[in-house]
C-alpha cells in the first residue's frame, strides 16, 4: 500500500536537522524578544553574560516547555502508528477511538474530587494522582472499544470508531457534569487543562514524559516483528507464530498508559497520533522497524511547530495548542475519510 520513496537514513537526518532547528526557535519565539544567538549560548555550559531575566526566561520557561513539547509530541505519535498497525488501519488514534476521552475523563476527576490536595500537595496530585487517573480511565474506554469491536472474525474498524465517537461522547457528558460541580479553583484548573496546552511545562513534568517515552518506545521496539506480521492479516500473523489477542491486549494497554500520562501532563491533543504515523508510512514504508523512529521525531516536530503556532498567532494572547493541533488534523481526517471511501467503492 506505501511504498518506500525515501532512505530512513537520509529521513532521520534531516528531521533531526529541523528538530533542533525548531527547538532554538521555539526557544526564540515569545513575548519578549530573544535571539537565535543569545538562545544558543544560554544552553551552552559556562557564563556567557546573558542578562539575568533572559537567561531566566530561558532556563524556567522556554527551555522546558520546548523539551515537554518534543516528549509530549513523540508519545502521541508513537502510539498512533502502534494502533494503527494493530488495527491495520490508518484511521485509529487514540482520539479518535476513545482512549484520550476516556483518560481526560479519568484526569478531570482526579482534578476535581482532589481539589483540596491542590494547595498542599500539588506535585503529589499533578505527577502521580492524575496521572493514574488519565490511565484508568483511559484503559477502560480501551477495552470497552476492543471488547465492543473485537467478535471471533476479528475487529471491525468501523465498529471500533463507532465506539470511540460514543466512549468520547460519554466522556464529554462526564466533563461537562464535572465542570458543573467543581468549584471555582478546580473549575479553572479544568478549563485550562481540557484545551491541551504546554504553557504549565515543570521539570518533574518532563521527567516523568521523558522516562514514558523512553519505556513505550523500547517496549514498542522490541514488539516491531510482531507488528510487521500483523501487516498480513491476523491468520497469517497466528501462522508465523505471534499470539496475536495477547500482543494486541498488551499494546493496547500500553497506548493507554502512555496517552493517560500525556493528557495528565498537558491535557488532551488530538490528531498527532493520527496525522504523525501516515507521513510516516509515505516517507518510508509500513515497516515498523523505521516507522516507529520517524514517528517519534515527526510528532516532536510538528508539535513543536504548533506550539510556536500557538505562542504567536494572537501575540501576546496564547492560544491552547490542542486548537491548533485540532485545527491542522480535521481536515487531514477528513481526506483519509474520503481516500477509504473512494477505495471501497
Amino acid at each position: 500500500m506505501y511504498a518506500k520513496r525515501f532512505s530512513a537514513h537520509h529521513i532521520y537526518i534531516i528531521s533531526i536537522a529541523l528538530l533542533i532547528f525548531a527547538g532554538l526557535s521555539s526557544i526564540v519565539i515569545g513575548p519578549m524578544a530573544i535571539s537565535y544567538k543569545q538562545s544558543l549560548l544560554a544552553l551552552l555550559p559556562g557564563d556567557h553574560e546573558l542578562a539575568k531575566h533572559v537567561s531566566l526566561v530561558i532556563h524556567q520557561i522556554r527551555l522546558p516547555r520546548t523539551l515537554l513539547c518534543f516528549a509530549i509530541g513523540a508519545i502521541l505519535a508513537v502510539c498512533g502508528a502502534v494502533l494503527q498497525g494493530l488495527f491495520r488501519n490508518p484511521l485509529a488514534d487514540p482520539g479518535i477511538i476513545g482512549i484520550t476521552g476516556g483518560a481526560g475523563l479519568g484526569a478531570a476527576l482526579a482534578i476535581v474530587l482532589f481539589a483540596p490536595l491542590t494547595a498542599s500537595f500539588p506535585q503529589l496530585l499533578n505527577f502521580a494522582i492524575v496521572p493514574i487517573f488519565a490511565f484508568i480511565g483511559g484503559a477502560i474506554s480501551t477495552v470497552l472499544v476492543y471488547r465492543l469491536g473485537t467478535d471471533k472474525n476479528g475487529t471491525s474498524v468501523m465498529i471500533m470508531l463507532l465506539a470511540g465517537v460514543a466512549i468520547t461522547a460519554i466522556s464529554g457528558a462526564g466533563l461537562g457534569l464535572l465542570n458543573y460541580v467543581a468549584d471555582d479553583q478546580a473549575l479553572r484548573d479544568l478549563s485550562l487543562w481540557s484545551m491541551g496546552s504546554l504553557a504549565g511545562a515543570t521539570w518533574t513534568g518532563i521527567i516523568l514524559a521523558y522516562c514514558t517515552f523512553g519505556l513505550l518506545f523500547t517496549y514498542f521496539y522490541r514488539h516491531t516483528s510482531n507488528l510487521n506480521a500483523l501487516l498480513l492479516g491476523e491468520a497469517e500473523a497466528r501462522h508465523m507464530g505471534v499470539n496475536t489477542q495477547k500482543l494486541k491486549r498488551n499494546l493496547i494497554i500500553t497506548c493507554a498508559a502512555g496517552v493517560g500520562i500525556t493528557v495528565a501532563v498537558c491535557g488532551p491533543i488530538g490528531f498527532i497520533g493520527l496525522v504523525i504515523p501516515h507521513v510516516g508510512r509515505m516517507l518510508t514504508g509500513p515497516n515498523h522497524k523505521t516507522l516507529l523512529p520517524i514517528s517519534a521525531l515527526l510528532g516532536g516536530l510538528i508539535l513543536l511547530l504548533a506550539d510556536m503556532i500557538a505562542r504567536s498567532a494572537f501575540s501576546p494572547q496564547e492560544l491552547p495548542v490542542g486548537i491548533i493541533t485540532a485545527m491542522l488534523g480535521a481536515p487531514f481526517f477528513i481526506y483519509l475519510l474520503v481516500n477509504q471511501k473512494s477505495q471501497m467503492s
